[in-house]
């Protein structure tokens, strides 16, 4: 099963059962979630070397169509968005940031009615001070004169993250590292039990996550398992019999 299809499935399983069938005209995530795919190969925009794809997408719903979602949206809006990004991907699309999307209420969208807006929005806007509104409109606030105090987790300049595994270690220097047994992941395992591309470690912020690429066995963090977690300094990843020891220190 393509990671694509898999994603697919879960984001159909989040409306199986009772609940999808008292529901059945209401707009289900798996039709959100191959029209926001379409938007995305719709919006392309073909540079010299590359085809960039908008990386923000806000869904309008009708107000009880929003409300069948309200008991799991964050997971809705977290699968829609690994969706896209493996789309992006597949595609060789570039995104100036990790694909956001976001549901909003339209009174005047009926059930089973639903909007796209996209943007391409360069992540330097926002630590600029330049604040996203409504489609098509932008607040602007000017930065104060004084530097704001650094966030308590603020990755200093010289920061050096690594990985180590099996007496291996790598320098972390990319916003988004692939592990797995493929060749074509930055942290190659030779483990059976890990999936090919088994999950990524991502940078957001000042912040590090191991992000579940729907591997077959999962992940566990400190012996927790999870789909997606925050990494301190000293965290251990176990994927399949491996595991990984995250590091992040100042020299």
């Amino acid at each position: 099963m393509t990671v694509l299809r898999s994603i697919e499935h879960k984001l159909e399983s989040l409306f199986e059962g009772l609940f999808g069938r008292a529901f059945r005209t209401h707009v289900q995530p798996v039709e959100l979630a191959r029209k926001l795919q379409k938007e995305m190969d719709d919006h392309k925009v073909v540079s010299v070397s590359r085809v960039y794809v908008p990386n923000e997408y806000t869904v309008f719903l009708a107000p009880n169509d929003r409300a069948q979602f309200e008991d799991y949206e964050p997971a809705l809006r977290e699968e829609l968005q690994l969706y896209l990004a493996e789309h992006a991907r597949r595609e060789d699309y570039a995104l100036l940031a990790h694909p956001l999307v976001s549901l909003e209420t339209d009174d005047d969208l009926d059930v089973g009615e639903f909007g796209i807006a996209t943007r391409m929005v360069q992540p330097e806007r926002v630590r600029e001070g330049a604040v996203q509104g409504e489609a098509g409109h932008t607040m602007v606030y000017r930065a104060p004169p004084a530097e704001p105090p650094r966030s308590a987790d603020a990755a200093l300049p010289n920061e050096v993250i690594t990985v180590s595994w099996d007496g291996q270690q790598r320098t972390i220097d990319k916003r988004r590292t692939l592990i797995g047994r493929s060749k074509e992941c930055d942290v190659q395992l030779a483990d059976p039990n890990a999936s090919r591309r088994h999950a990524e470690l991502r940078r957001e912020g000042a912040a590090f996550w191991v992000i579940d690429l729907d591997s077959t066995n999962g992940l566990e963090v400190n012996g927790r398992r999870m789909k997606r977690a925050k990494l301190e300094d000293g965290d251990r990843v176990t994927i399949g019999s491996t595991q990984i020891v995250f590091r992040r220190e100042t020299p």
